[in-house]
């Protein structure tokens, strides 16, 4: 699953990729810099202590897809 989430600062916006059969969990940043993740939960504490709403366009996109990534994929 990828998400696409627009930054005010960015015309590209941010994903975050979940593929959990292929063992994938990815990010691409304001910069457009990606991040590589081992698992979910490493994924989600980097979103959780690098981007905040106040980054995107639409903050409750953001609240939306923490809380997405935490109710809908298991380890």
């Amino acid at each position: 699953m990828e998400f696409i989430i627009k930054a005010k600062e960015s015309a590209i916006p941010c994903a975050v990729t979940i593929d959990e059969d292929n063992g994938r969990y990815m990010i691409r940043n304001v910069d457009t810099s990606g991040q590589v993740f081992q698992n979910k939960d490493e994924l989600l504490k980097w979103i959780e202590e690098e981007w905040n709403s106040s980054t995107f366009e639409d903050e409750k996109a953001y609240d939306e897809l923490l809380d997405m990534i935490k109710n809908n994929f298991d380890e």
